[in-house]
């Protein structure tokens, strides 16, 4: 079945099942082309809870549909594949976060929104790319040690621009702290020496080093939206300059050659169309996780309002 045939598909069952779909920036172009709302993972969670639609197909990773079931936990989340996941919310589970807490019982826990609800069950606030150097500095602010997970670099770039120190985890993104490198970077400058380096936190501070503006995917849209300039160098996961090209088309956006998160590009046209067809994969949060995980959420939106 064609592309066409395939989106015919979806848009009718979409509409028959009175469905709401979210799709994630770094997801596939035909994927995107679907979308009711693009977005990052918080972006896409609160359009959950601002829907009167009661089934959503969430086209992202794991951790991102068990946040929007945290929030909505009325409604019903489907994750198209089931298998998709994040090696970085990987690299911390609930186990380490309690021994943590017994090494270091005076600290607060913040967790990266890419972490799983049984890890932001166990920490004391979230934070997101956008706004983690705004809830870091709150506790630092305080006078508070603070321990930030699971992504190493972001918490090298907290420490730098807010002059403290950091009790840091040993995890990250394999597409920015891997695939990404400030050799690549290098070469993208010298090839078109006006255009602006935007990069994610997530990148290595030799990476960082090189941009203009350091900031998550919502804040890098925002840059371009909010600019004149023409010419930019994204260092993130490539599927943000597909949306960008396609939003964009009269400027120039030039990304790292093979930066792709695997896991985003498991979901396909036909895993979309069957979710809506069979309703599934459904995400579901135990409890007493669910509300002890909701709790740090919402002390994140706390913190940021």
């Amino acid at each position: 079945m064609n592309r066409n045939d395939l989106t015919e598909q979806i848009l009718h069952l979409k509409k028959e099942r009175n469905a709401l779909i979210l799709v994630h920036n770094y997801q596939r172009p035909e994927v995107q082309a679907i979308a009711d709302y693009l977005g990052d993972s918080l972006d896409l969670a609160r359009r959950a809870t601002q829907t009167d639609r009661s089934l959503i197909v969430f086209c992202g990773v794991h951790f991102m549909a068990e946040s929007a079931t945290l929030l909505s936990p009325e409604k019903i989340i489907l994750l198209p594949v089931l298998d998709a996941g994040c090696p970085l919310a990987d690299c911390a589970t609930p186990e380490m976060v309690r021994a943590a807490r017994l090494q270091h019982p005076e600290a607060v826990f913040i967790a990266y929104i890419n972490t799983s609800a049984a890890v932001k069950a166990e920490v004391d606030v979230v934070c997101t790319s956008a706004n983690a150097l705004k809830i870091i500095g709150h506790y630092a602010k305080e006078g508070r040690t603070i321990c930030y997970l699971p992504d190493k670099n972001l918490a090298a770039f907290a420490e730098q621009k807010l002059g403290i120190k950091i009790i840091t985890w040993p995890g990250q993104c394999y597409v920015h702290d891997r695939l990404i490198t400030a050799e690549k970077v290098k070469i993208l400058k010298h090839s078109h020496p006006d255009a602006v380096v935007v990069a994610h936190p997530e990148a290595p501070p030799e990476v960082l080093q090189l941009a203009e503006i350091v900031t998550g995917t919502a804040g890098m849209l925002k840059a371009v939206e909010h600019s004149r300039t023409s010419e930019w160098i994204v260092v993130t996961e490539t599927g943000l300059i597909d949306r960008l090209h396609r939003e964009y088309p009269n400027r120039r956006f030039y990304g790292i050659e093979n930066a792709i998160c695997s896991q985003m590009k498991l979901t396909t046209l036909i895993s979309i169309r069957d979710a809506l067809e069979k309703t599934q994969h459904r995400i579901t949060v135990p409890e007493p996780v669910a509300s002890k995980a909701r709790q740090a959420l919402n002390r994140m939106m706390e913190l940021t309002l």
